[in-house]
């Protein structure tokens, strides 16, 4: 009846393995400890099959209790018992150390249960012809202790008796006097070699291993014989009579005859080909993509490290492009990951048709890639490189019957201008390929130094922002939207600022950061809040009911209830809903389908108004504008900024006003700046202007102070209008 000892500090771990151990076979005992130290003393008094053990352990490792279990003089089988360390970790230093210490195998957690069954079969199995041999030759050392026959006979009948027993052992066997001569070979080791045991015992053993390994085994036997002790156990490779390779654990030990004295020196050498493989598989695929089979970013770095060791002797460059697929998410979206897997695997397949000898594709993760280009002597190399790039997807893709269009926008590092470590060139190249993205995609860009420079900067802002809530320093400025046909301030539009560090801030500045971080989301829901509670606060206050327009960002619509957002701001401040107005920019209706004309008409229909905001810029179209329940438009100011002087302009202008009114809807026109663009604009029908002809955007005491007093036209125009 076997014995496994499993050995994990984790409860939840030692009951899985202890059920699939005794799952191997009907009968086995299992003895589960937590504590390394009680598995040990356990080992002292008795004796186990199979050690499954943690590798990493509080008090003591895996690695430090095989050690002292090999080290046990008590158990005299210790050093023997197959030991199978379980790791997290993928890196080679950890299996190395856990091999060096003693372990017999390894196994990557989380564990295959049907691999771990595997494994564990066949070291109790090699177990158990372990023991088989020890008792074997333990009974036939008795024998020879106790017969009184001649030394020769007792040397001649030793030496059957031990080539029968090892005959029956799946592994190569032989020994060698100090001679080098064969004094036995089992029926295996004879077949590996093509031969008979009867035609290699006596003969010397380069007849058995051929001559390179007999004289490396020979200096291996001196030192068994010099110091009387076993050699630790190596991995070596053969080549077997079919030619093949195969991968051999092998063993060296003494072998004494009865009177203790030391006669040849036993090898034994357990075919682990399998294992071996299993291995090399193993490490394929933690350093490869599964979906593309390119190397990963493990393999990546593993690359990128050996170029680095080469480019520390000075005479290497190499350059590292990082990429991803621009419009990728779309096919995603629209057509299921599955095409999105597909048009991964074929853009994978035209890049490395489109590569070049010292040139390597991975795949990063998602739609990221990355090319290592080594053997350079210049960025014009790695510039061409990311220009084949860039041909290679040009042509559309043909997946499954779909035409698919994506194009790069790609970052370069040169090593070793622009970095030393792994690390640092992936991040270089990654601000590169947002330099590039920024620029407009579909294009490259090198690394340079102030882009680390901005990334710091943009790392700060966001540092800063996460605080700016709890610490106030966030406030809103409303600038007056005035009725043309009455003269009237009718509405404000809330426009957020960030005191930060004594300077006022405009949302250019912060608002990218805010929502590539998520805080966005926090922001926003502020914003709202306090705009309408300064609303309801203007007519509490007595002021003429104002229509308050806070700006809405896309982000919100992805990741944020939005009628629950404005409904609980409106319940919150007290706001009539009718004074509240939400203004959308024309992507996202272009964006959207029937669940965001949905949203929006819930919100309509409590009396919440909607318009466009900087109409003209975008899309455009005035289909999506017909089926979405919008109530204004706003001119963008770059139009009402050209219309005096360009025909073009005000051309736009008088098109959007009279198809807006076509449709039941208001017009708003933006940045005004001028009393020849009022005039336009009164010419053509505007309903409602705003701008720094009447004023710049204001706290909430200058803009009740102004309502109060009576709108003027501003005096002060120098300062273009700075938009939300």
């Amino acid at each position: 009846m076997a014995t496994i000892l499993i050995l994990d500090d984790r409860t939840t771990n030692r009951h899985i393995f202890s059920r699939l151990a005794q799952s191997l076979d009907q009968g086995i005992q299992v003895k589960a400890f937590g504590d390394p130290a009680l598995a040990l003393d356990w080992l002292r008094e008795h004796g186990a099959d199979l050690v499954v053990t943690d590798f990493r352990m509080p008090g003591m490792d895996g690695a430090e209790f095989t050690r002292r279990l090999r080290a046990l003089q008590q158990e005299p089988t210790a050093a023997d018992i197959p030991v199978i360390v379980i790791t997290a970790y993928n890196d080679r230093s950890y299996r190395l150390e856990a091999l060096e210490a003693g372990a017999t195998d390894f196994l990557l957690s989380p564990v295959d249960h049907c691999e771990f069954l595997t494994r564990a079969r066949n070291l109790l199995r090699m177990r158990e012809q372990q023991q088989i041999i020890q008792r074997r030759a333990a009974t036939l050392q008795q024998e020879l202790e106790d017969s009184t026959r001649s030394r020769e006979e007792l040397l001649r009948d030793s030496r059957q008796a031990l080539a029968q027993v090892i005959d029956t052992v799946p592994a190569l066997i032989s020994a060698a006097d100090r001679q080098g001569r064969c004094v036995f070979v089992n029926a295996m080791q004879a077949r590996f070699a093509g031969a008979s045991p009867e035609t290699l015992v006596g003969h010397d053993v380069s007849l058995l291993f051929g001559p390179e390994r007999a004289a490396h085994y020979r200096a291996l036997d001196r030192l068994v014989f010099r110091s009387g002790e076993a050699l630790p156990e190596r991995e070596e490779e053969a080549t077997g009579p079919d030619g093949t390779p195969r991968s051999f654990l092998t063993s060296k030990a003494p072998f004494r005859n009865a009177r203790g004295e030391m006669v040849a020196v036993l090898t034994t050498a357990i075919d682990i080909t399998e294992r071996k493989q299993a291995e090399r598989r193993l490490g394929h695929m933690v350093q490869h993509d599964a979906l593309t089979g390119l190397p990963n970013r493990i393999g990546l770095d593993e690359r990128l490290r050996r170029e680095l060791a080469r480019g520390r002797r000075g005479d290497h460059f190499f350059a590292l492009l990082l990429f991803d697929l621009d419009r990728f998410k779309a096919v995603n979206d629209a057509l299921g990951h599955h095409m999105g897997d597909a048009l991964l695997r074929s853009v994978s397949q035209r890049l490395l048709q489109a590569l070049h000898p010292g040139e390597t594709l991975a795949r990063l993760g998602g739609d990221e890639f990355a090319i290592l280009q080594t053997e350079i002597a210049g960025a014009e190399q790695a510039a061409a490189l990311a220009q084949r790039v860039i041909a290679a997807l040009a042509e559309p893709f043909l997946c499954e019957g779909h035409s698919l269009s994506v194009s790069a926008s790609l970052g370069i590092t040169m090593h070793p201008r622009d970095g030393a470590e792994p690390d640092e060139l992936l991040r270089n190249a990654d601000l590169a390929m947002y330099r590039a993205k920024a620029e407009g995609r579909n294009g490259w860009r090198f690394f340079a130094a102030p882009m680390e420079a901005h990334a710091r900067q943009v790392m700060q802002i966001e540092a800063d922002l996460r605080q700016a809530l709890a610490r106030g320093e966030l406030v809103l400025h409303y600038q007056p939207q005035v009725e043309l046909c009455s003269g009237r301030i009718v509405g404000a539009e809330a426009l957020l600022r960030w005191q930060r560090l004594g300077m006022l801030v405009a949302p250019g500045a912060f608002l990218s950061v805010a929502e590539e971080t998520g805080l966005i989301g926090p922001i926003n829901e502020w914003v709202m809040g306090e705009a309408c509670r300064q609303a309801a606060a203007w007519c509490a206050a007595g002021l003429p009911r104002l229509r308050i327009g806070v700006n809405l960002s896309p982000v919100q619509f992805r990741h944020q209830d939005v009628p629950a957002m404005v409904l609980a701001a409106l319940e919150e401040s007290g706001l009539d809903p009718r004074l509240l107005e939400l203004e959308l920019t024309e992507g996202i209706l272009m964006n959207q389908g029937e669940e965001m004309a949905a949203t929006l008409q819930s919100l309509r229909d409590r009396g919440v108004h909607l318009s466009v905001d900087d109409f003209g810029t975008g899309y455009s179209s005035f289909n999506y504008v017909k089926n979405f329940p919008v109530d204004r438009l706003k001119i963008d100011q770059s139009f009402v900024g050209g219309m005096t002087s360009e025909p073009n302009s005000a051309a736009i202008v008088r098109t959007i006003i009279e198809l807006a009114h076509t449709l039941g809807l208001q017009v708003v026109a933006e940045g005004v700046e001028t009393e020849a663009q009022l005039e336009a604009l009164r010419a053509e029908g505007c309903d409602e202007v705003q701008g720094y002809y009447f004023s710049r955007p204001l706290p909430a005491e200058a803009f009740t102070r102004l309502v109060q007093a009576g709108l003027t036209p501003a005096t002060s125009l120098t300062a273009p209008n700075p938009k939300a």
